[in-house]
């Protein structure tokens, strides 16, 4: 299957004037690029992890991706964003290469950061807590191939869950195929009970894989729960820093029972974000990339998706949720 034609983002989605509300001229130690943050409310305000990379970027050209941290910044609205002076988190040993694309998610009053960590044996998922985002614990760390995990912000009969996207090459041929897998843990070390919950040939808007994206949301109908998914066409040219990029990443939303997040019980059959203005399809590392990575319901009902734009800044977009909800749902009233 080959997407040729144009994707659109949904009606009920609105771009914040402000976009990019995180760019690499924002962070005082110089990146190349800043996206695919991780965003929270945290003891009374919004906290934001974000990626950055580095290189050159009037040349476009980047440096060894060993060169990767996660910055931190804090804000009142969610808008405007205080940067710290210095990077805040990441693994080091022999075996690492670099730790990226964290995701924050509020349980009984700690925050959990899950994350990817790049090894010289494979990609691994990790997981951990802090409580001042100066001090950080490893709770656990998968086996290769997996990332793109997700915390929900509740336990479920005392266990926690996540979704995540391990990476079958073997077992798909050689090639790209990855779906959506969920997972429970006693203690956020040990996992298991792990089911397909999405697979790749079920969105129509895909060809490539899928994958988590913001940590869900609980609602009155359901967890609102984005994920990404990918397609790829041979026919594009060169699209952005990257010589070979061929993809374009969209968003999706579906809907997860509130007592059972193993079932889905709707699920959008068109993009929920689309890469369409300039930000998303011009002048990136790699051209027609949405990603969100932290999603916030206000109590107005407004929804807040954070999502990095081109693999280069970060933007926020805004939707209410009983939308977001028909969008899952088109029969709700």
């Amino acid at each position: 299957m080959v997407f040729t034609s144009s994707l659109k983002s949904s009606k009920f989605i609105t771009r914040h004037a402000m976009n990019p509300i995180l760019a690499p001229g924002d962070v005082p130690y110089n990146p190349a690029l800043v996206f695919n943050a991780g965003v929270a409310k945290y003891e009374g305000q919004y906290v934001m992890m974000f990626r950055n990379d580095y290189g050159d970027a009037a040349n476009e050209t980047l440096l060894p991706i060993s060169t990767t941290n996660l910055g931190l910044a804090f804000s009142k609205d969610g808008i405007h964003w205080d940067v710290q002076k210095q990077p805040c988190f990441g693994i080091e040993g022999d075996e690492i290469i670099r730790t990226y694309d964290p995701r924050l998610t509020v349980i009984d009053g700690r925050c959990y950061v899950c994350f990817a960590v790049d090894t010289k044996h494979g990609v691994r998922g990790g997981i951990a807590v802090t409580d001042d985002f100066v001090d950080f614990e490893i709770l656990s760390l998968s086996a290769p191939d997996n990332r793109n995990m997700v915390l929900f912000p509740e336990k479920f009969d005392g266990k926690y869950i996540r979704l995540e996207r391990p990476f079958p090459v073997y077992g798909k041929g050689g090639k790209d195929s990855f779906d959506i897998w969920i997972s429970d843990s006693p203690d956020l070390k040990y996992w298991g009970n792990t089911e397909l919950l999405l697979g790749l040939e079920q969105v129509p808007f895909a060809n490539d894989k899928i994958g988590p994206a913001a940590p869900p949301i609980r609602t009155s109908k359901g967890w609102l729960t984005t994920f990404h998914a990918v397609d790829i066409d041979h026919a594009r040219g060169k699209n952005g820093w990257e010589p070979y990029w061929k993809k374009r990443y969209t968003a999706g939303i579906m809907l997860l029972d509130l007592d059972n997040p193993y079932r889905i019980i709707g699920m959008c059959q068109e993009p929920l974000l689309a890469p369409e203005v300039s930000y998303e399809i011009e002048g990136g590392f790699r051209n027609d990339v949405i990603f969100p990575g932290g999603m916030i319901l206000e109590d107005s009902g407004e929804v807040k998706i954070y999502y990095g734009a081109a693999d280069t800044v970060e933007c926020l977009a805004t939707a209410h949720v009983y939308d977001l909800i028909r969008l899952c749902l088109p029969d709700t009233k």
